[in-house]
């Protein structure tokens, strides 16, 4: 209110006094004459004044008009102008609008519109590295493979989008299954930008599918060195490319360095079971047993497995049951609550032929967790004890629509593998596998699996007479002669059903 006050009070002031001052000049005697061409002008002070004012304004209006035609002769020379900048701006701004709508109709999937808005902000901006990515990345959206592959390939030209082109072309590779060349790729890009987390994976992984053991070892250190990778990540995924290249080596000559790597494998990651194995038996080989003793308490001390026991139990290959029992003691001490360890046990005594202690070593994984092995286990102490052939057919008919209980299984996809690989078969992630249950069985069985134990019992106890393989419901890979139990072996092999399920 005070501000619009002054406004109103200044600008009476300013009327008042040209008021004043034009009642002055018409007032005051005096004038100006101008004499030209013969003729005489007589103007009185306020004329004057106004001649004045009209004089300065023409001479503003010339110097205006010569500027402008010095300017549009220099525009059409080329030079660089106020009349060039205005139409530049004019054109950087359309460009960038169509820029803009073109990433918008991008980002929304039309692929074809997107790739006519990059064109024409091509047309006005006259900025490649911009407008070729987009027209290249709305080509793939829109499956022109062609295009975008032309368009990457322009981009190689230029040192500031070369990376980029590599980059694209590399994924097109991958994308099409050619993954020699997009490993040159990754390679080249990876040497243009060594610190790109995205490059080195995909280098890495693809090192690792084409066994590139050593090379893949080098990207493992690069992204270690780069802050990329934590350190015991970097251990864990070194032991895992150490004990890769350690196992692909099967030479007489080269079994020294098998088993050194494998040894620096466990070194650097102890819970990794398949290098502690392997790497026990490297010192197996040696006659170095008490390292080997070493090297699977460790293992096991992280996550018990049946793998270490069978390296365990190579150890001392000759011993009697009762023998490997005692010896068997220091490791099953470790993580006694286990559910390998009460498996462990319960192997052991089967192969000793005690099945009370057998049984009483499974505990309470029969109610808790009964998965296959586990009930695997129970068909055969009921056999080991002189139970019926219906019970023991209960049990194994229980086993084949039981959970498998723990496996390898990849943590991105939820493949199952049948033993371990440092690469998914199915989504070729690199050390994604580890030891679980799946969430599910992978054998689908009918609605009706749950009633097999009931139907089989049923079936013995209805005749003496042997029934024919057609009445019978067990599926035709389950066996029904009576499961053996093996004397010198860690691991009961009950036949063709057994033996899957435990795997």
């Amino acid at each position: 209110m005070l501000w619009s006050l002054i406004k109103i009070v200044v600008f009476v002031a300013l009327v008042a006094a040209l008021t004043l001052g034009a009642g002055y000049l018409m007032e005051s005697s005096g004038g100006l004459t101008i004499q030209a061409a013969g003729m005489e002008f007589t103007l009185g002070p306020l004329q004057s004044v106004i001649a004045a004012m009209v004089l300065i304004l023409v001479v503003w209006l010339f110097l205006k008009l010569f500027a402008l035609v010095i300017a549009t002769l220099k525009f059409i020379n080329g030079d660089e102008t106020a009349l060039s900048r205005y139409f530049d701006r004019n054109r950087e701004q359309k460009g960038y609008k169509a820029l803009s709508e073109g990433m918008m109709a991008l980002a929304s999937g039309e692929g074809r519109l997107a790739i006519a808005k990059a064109q024409k902000a091509e047309k006005y901006l006259h900025k490649p590295e911009l407008t070729d990515l987009l027209t290249a990345q709305a080509a793939e959206a829109s499956g022109d493979r062609k295009k975008a592959e032309e368009v990457y390939k322009r981009l190689l030209k230029r040192d500031d989008t070369r990376f980029v082109g590599v980059r694209g072309l590399m994924h097109q590779k991958l994308e099409a299954g050619d993954t020699d060349t997009a490993l040159q790729l990754a390679e080249r890009a990876f040497a243009i930008k060594p610190k790109h987390g995205e490059v080195q994976d995909t280098l890495l992984r693809l090192q690792a599918e084409k066994h590139q053991w050593d090379g893949a070892r080098k990207t493992l250190a690069t992204k270690l060195k780069t802050g990329t990778l934590p350190r015991d990540v970097y251990r864990r995924r070194d032991a895992v490319l150490a004990l890769s290249a350690a196992a692909e080596i099967s030479d007489n000559e080269a079994s020294q360095a098998a088993a050194d790597a494998a040894i620096e494998a466990n070194r650097n990651s102890p819970d990794l079971v398949p290098a502690a194995a392997m790497a026990a038996r490297a010192y197996i080989a040696r006659d170095r047993k008490r390292n080997a003793m070493r090297v699977i308490k460790k293992a096991w001390e992280v996550s018990p497995h049946p793998d270490l026991a069978a390296a365990f139990a190579e150890i001392e290959p000759n011993e009697t049951p009762d023998q490997r029992i005692k010896r068997f003691v220091p490791l099953t001490r470790i993580n006694p609550d286990h559910r390998e360890t009460k498996l462990l046990k319960a192997e052991l005594n089967l192969a000793a032929e005690d099945f009370p202690e057998a049984r009483r070593s499974l505990g309470d994984l029969i109610e808790d967790n009964p998965d296959a092995r586990v009930l695997a286990i129970m068909a055969a102490i009921e056999k080991g004890e002189g139970a019926s052939d219906t019970v023991i057919r209960g049990w194994l008919a229980r086993a084949l629509t039981a959970p498998r209980g723990p496996q390898w299984v990849c943590e991105k996809c939820g493949t199952i593998h049948a033993q371990w690989a440092p690469l998914c078969t199915n989504c070729s992630a690199f050390d994604t596998l580890s030891w679980k249950s799946p969430p599910q069985s992978e054998v689908v069985l009918p609605a009706g699996a749950d009633m097999l134990p009931l139907i089989v019992g049923a079936i013995e106890d209805k005749s003496e007479e042997p029934a024919p393989e057609a009445d019978i419901i067990v599926p035709a890979e389950e066996p029904a002669a009576e499961p053996p139990v093996a004397e010198d072996a860690v691991v009961v092999e009950d036949a063709e059903t057994v033996e899957e399920a435990k795997k």
